[in-house]
């Protein structure tokens, strides 16, 4: 089955209280995501830029609230209230603004996060984690019936997709650490369908965006050893981007955007 086909790409600027979660360059990091929104249209995104909100630290990392597959949205529940109110905003966004339909599983203990849901174009991985639960998981499969969805024990203060990610059609992209060797493991035995994977040495670098044939990946600065590995075991076209200071408080590139597809046109924001 081929990967969704996306047309957008939902982004929020970074907002200055962002420096809560920790010590970052500000303004290298507003360049840094202003030079990713810039790369989403050169791959042939419409991009869709919400303003920084102030009074939502993290509202930059947007792949937390929502998960989007085939038009259809499935809002993220967090036991955090800021991150809750992320999400309830893109719940708004999504329905009134971008006219795109949301699915309400009502699974009353669900908590959900969107870093934790990797969609390989055939089935649903759910990471279970400090911010994901089994109920969560049982809500994306009420949400997206069509598709197999197994849960994946996650430990520690990572989302799967900072292990996991796809770096084509049926390959994922995964590190040599052991801890995530085991997480692959358990998502080979459990899949329902079979995957090859490209082994990077760095950690980090394993968290990519595949977008419509092109490979999106952080800069040779970033993974130097991981750089090396892709160009010599991938022949998809690819682009790499520095993310070092906006990235680190999230899984990395893929925190930063939702992608989905539409075939009318959607009026700015």
């Amino acid at each position: 089955m081929p990967p969704q086909k996306y047309t957008h790409a939902i982004v929020a600027r970074i907002s200055e209280s962002l420096k809560q979660s920790g010590e970052f360059n500000y303004n290298l990091a507003k360049k840094q995501h202003q030079e990713f929104c810039s790369l989403l249209r050169e791959v042939g995104l419409d991009v869709i830029e919400l303003p920084p909100d102030e009074t939502l630290p993290e509202g930059v990392f947007v792949e937390n609230a929502a998960i989007i597959c085939n038009g259809v949205a499935l809002i993220s529940k967090s036991d955090n209230f800021l991150r809750q109110r992320e999400a309830d905003s893109m719940e708004i966004i999504l329905k009134k603004e971008l006219d795109v339909p949301v699915v309400n599983p009502n699974i009353r203990n669900a908590l959900l996060d969107g870093g934790d849901v990797l969609f390989t174009g055939r089935e649903f991985f759910v990471g279970i984690s400090s911010y994901t639960n089994e109920d969560g998981a049982k809500a994306v499969a009420v949400a997206f019936p069509e598709y197999p969805v197994t849960p994946i024990k996650v430990s520690g203060n990572m989302r799967l997709k900072y292990y996991v990610t796809m770096a084509g059609p049926d390959v994922f992209s995964v590190s040599s650490s052991n801890y995530c060797q085991e997480i692959v493991k358990r998502m080979e035995r459990d899949a329902s369908f079979k995957y090859q994977k490209i082994t990077l040495p760095e950690e980090h670098a394993a968290n990519m965006l595949y977008i419509n044939g092109t490979l999106i990946h952080r800069s040779p600065l970033e993974i130097p050893a991981s750089y090396k590995v892709i160009k010599e075991k991938i022949d998809t076209p690819s682009r790499n981007i520095d993310v070092s200071e906006f990235a680190q408080f999230s899984n990395g590139l893929t925190s930063a955007c939702l992608l989905l597809r539409r075939w009318k046109s959607i009026r700015n924001i």
